[in-house]
């Protein structure tokens, strides 16, 4: 979202101020070029020298530009970005945007600007909870300017609260979803996905699993956020989850299946993109199983998984189905009968025995089936890139 983009990044005065030279550094390795504005608070705390050796910009800290006396700096500014950050937004410069006011660089760049703004607010949890400030935050949410929660935890008055400052990865991630769901179009619809391979015991220190990391329905998970859905990710994974989606952790097929099951009836969509184990085993041992010399060797006895993909599409009533085939052969033959037989609307079909595709990879490559269309191969590409696409398609379908 901000490879080649402008931005200005305005730092206002208060502690947390030194995260924000991370998150410049964060815009510039996500491929932006980024111009600070400092308010004089601000220089107390990170002096201008850091961001301009971090952006290889100049820093701009008074209503003229210093650098250039023929433009007015906070007007050229604010037409030069295409997007505007407040990282960290005090209570001071919260309420000086709420109320128009212009009397410094920073300030009177927000009050030239019309593109997007997105503010984090840090401050004393007190400080942020006094109903001025809370006036001033909705006033500017009505004005349009995306305003991202703070966090709670321990603040520099030694006590915990909610006003601390999210950590730089953060802020980027849920602005870039806030930007996307400026746009999206399944607000208030219910999307569950389903994430990861499934975990089935041995005994407490062996298990059956398979190659499958999540990523895919990560992914998945993230795209939905984005068109602006209340997103539920069940998953077996360890991944960071994605911002603004609500993650359930489980770990056999079984628990995937109540999992699954509990919120099938309240979903508008339903994404099995877990990879779930055929088989478990029929009695896991107590306790961790010894070798025995006398009998060399181990037997399993294994029993059949629920099929959790078949059990949602013969129980669907208005959702929509989506499920997924990894094969190694005959991809499209298996993929259609899979659509079929497991009653679901659409199919996401990739071949994993082909490199960069499937379990762990950064990339995939795809083929959508449906029940109407001609199958569809998507290019080999970022599974964000794979799952916006199929978001795109489950949008058109439930979007009404």
């Amino acid at each position: 979202m901000f490879t080649n983009k402008k931005i200005v990044l305005i730092v206002s005065g208060g502690v947390a101020a030194y995260k924000s030279a991370i998150f410049a550094r964060l815009l510039m390795k996500a491929g932006a070029v980024v111009r600070v504005v400092m308010t004089q608070a601000a220089t107390e705390f990170v002096t201008p020298k850091t961001f301009e050796a971090l952006t290889q910009q100049p820093v701009v800290t008074d209503l003229f530009d210093a650098h250039n006396d023929s433009v007015i700096a906070h007007v050229s500014l604010a037409d030069w970005a295409d997007y505007i950050f407040v990282v960290p937004a005090t209570a001071n410069i919260l309420a000086k945007m709420a109320a128009g006011i212009g009397d410094d660089a920073a300030t009177s760049v927000l009050l030239a600007r019309h593109t997007p703004v997105i503010v984090a607010p840090a401050m004393n949890v007190n400080m942020y909870e006094n109903p001025a400030t809370q006036r001033n935050l909705a006033t500017l949410r009505e004005d349009g300017v995306i305003v991202l929660e703070p966090a709670e935890g321990l603040l520099a008055e030694g006590y915990a609260g909610k006003g601390r400052l999210p950590e730089p990865d953060e802020i980027l991630a849920l602005a870039e979803l806030a930007l996307y769901q400026r746009t999206g179009q399944l607000t208030g619809k219910q999307i569950i996905v389903s994430a990861g391979g499934t975990v089935e015991p041995i005994d407490p220190v062996r298990f059956i699993t398979n190659r499958s990391s999540g990523k895919m329905g990560y992914a998945i998970a993230q795209a939905a956020a984005e068109q602006g859905a209340n997103v539920t990710l069940v998953t077996s994974s360890d991944l960071p989850a994605p911002a603004g989606v609500q993650t359930v952790h489980i770990q056999s097929a079984r628990e995937l299946l109540a999992a699954m099951t509990e919120r099938f009836e309240a979903a508008n969509a339903v994404i099995m993109a877990a990879a779930v184990s055929d088989y478990r085993v029929a009695t896991p041992a107590d306790q961790k199983m010894k070798k025995d010399a006398a009998n060399p060797g181990l037997t399993l006895e294994l029993v059949e998984n629920p099929d959790i993909l078949a059990t949602l599409g013969a129980n669907k009533t208005h959702q929509y189905l989506v499920g997924f085939a990894a094969e190694t052969q005959d991809l499209i033959n298996y993929a259609q009968q899979k659509l079929t037989k497991k009653n679901a609307d659409m199919l996401i079909a990739n071949d994993v025995s082909k490199a960069e595709v499937g379990f762990g990879y950064d990339t995939n490559q795809v083929t959508i089936l449906t029940r109407d269309a001609q199958p569809e191969t998507l290019p080999l590409q970022t599974k964000i890139a794979v799952a916006r696409e199929i978001m795109r398609r489950v949008t058109e379908a439930v979007k009404d």
